[in-house]
């Protein structure tokens, strides 16, 4: 379990980085198009579809992560009335649900991204093909259903510990 967790984690840590670079990449672009546009009246071609590929891999690569950190919202009203066992079995199949959820997603987000690459589908400005960031953007998904898949076997460990 330990070595699964780690895997998961540090995989996570990795597209965390991979989206961070993208980030400085779009400061940069966004900040050369400006001082392009008005030094030189020429702005970068396409800069606004860069943009817009750059910040859905950015979203979508640091979901996982952001999961680790435990950083998304989390409702709990009613199951913070639960005793404290079966708080961890409800998290738990929480945890298991969206897992499940996230993970068909993801494989659903993936068949897209092939249908877009047999259709041949790009941007209408710099022509760039749109399936390599669809592909990714279906893995950071994945990577957050496995973060979600540790974490429902931590809850269901700690239930079972806690009689």
């Amino acid at each position: 379990m330990r070595w699964f967790s780690g895997l998961v984690t540090g995989f996570s840590r990795v597209l965390d980085q991979v989206a961070a670079f993208f980030l400085v990449v779009t400061m940069v672009l966004i900040v050369a198009n400006i001082l392009l546009r008005v030094v030189f009246k020429a702005p970068v071609f396409g800069a606004y579809e860069y943009v817009g590929l750059l910040m859905a891999l950015i979203i979508g690569l640091s979901l996982a992560y952001c999961g680790i950190q435990k950083a998304h919202i989390d409702v709990s009203l009613v199951v913070g009335l639960f005793p404290t066992r079966w708080r961890h079995v409800a998290g738990g199949c929480i945890n298991i649900i969206a897992a499940f959820f996230l993970a068909v997603s993801a494989w659903y987000v993936g068949v897209y991204a092939g249908s877009i690459m047999d259709s041949g589908m790009v941007t209408s400005t710099t022509q760039a093909p749109i399936y390599p960031f669809v592909y990714l953007i279906a893995l950071g998904v994945l990577v957050y259903s496995l973060v979600l898949l540790v974490r429902s076997i931590e809850f269901f460990i700690k239930a079972a510990n806690n009689k």
